[in-house]
């Protein structure tokens, strides 16, 4: 009887042994083989990121939001958001146009045409801040203002002056596209 106890242990563990799970109850361990090395999952979203050399295929990835002021392409660095994504999928057919009014003497402020999911936080903005207001409304800034608003992007290489001069007439006009990263 004691010896066959011992023989079903042994088997018992050979087989723990084969199939990597240890007598411990712990998970088994991936073992990596030299011809497909280990990758974080930060490494594979970043290498995915990437598109490939020599390939004139524009995939997703590789397309962004292009923001537009009286016809001018900024900038711009985006959020990443919810909002920022469903805006993405909101111009993915068609891109949106909205006339902006000029508010306060620090924005201008627009009706997208659609709402976006919205994240609002107490925030104090900058010249150059793009934010969502009640989650169907965009507005740019060219002053500062303190609201809770979900913050989109900020739009780079403009100087105050340059964001007063473009935002702080009548008029104005912002249309959010999706272009590729290969076209600029």
């Amino acid at each position: 009887m004691l010896r066959s106890i011992a023989l079903t242990v042994i088997i018992f563990l050979l087989a723990g042994i084969q199939c990597g799970c240890g007598a411990s109850g712990t998970e088994p361990i991936p073992q990596s083989s030299p011809e497909a090395p280990v990758e974080s999952q930060s490494q594979k979203i970043n290498d995915e990121a990437l598109p490939e050399t020599g390939s004139s295929e524009v995939t997703e990835m590789d397309k962004q939001l292009i923001l537009a002021i009286n016809g001018e392409e900024l900038s711009v660095t985006w959020e990443n958001n919810a909002s920022v994504e469903a805006l993405r999928e909101a111009v993915s057919s068609e891109s949106i146009t909205v006339q902006m009014s000029k508010y306060g003497g620090f924005e201008q402020v627009g009706a997208l045409g659609t709402s976006l999911p919205r994240d609002d936080v107490q925030t104090t903005t900058e010249p150059g801040d793009i934010v969502l207001y009640s989650g169907n409304q965009i507005v740019v800034f060219y002053g500062s203002n303190s609201w809770a608003y979900t913050k989109l992007g900020r739009i780079q290489e403009k100087s105050t002056e340059e964001l007063t001069e473009m935002l702080g007439r009548e008029n104005v006009t912002l249309t959010i596209s999706i272009g590729s990263l290969s076209s600029k």
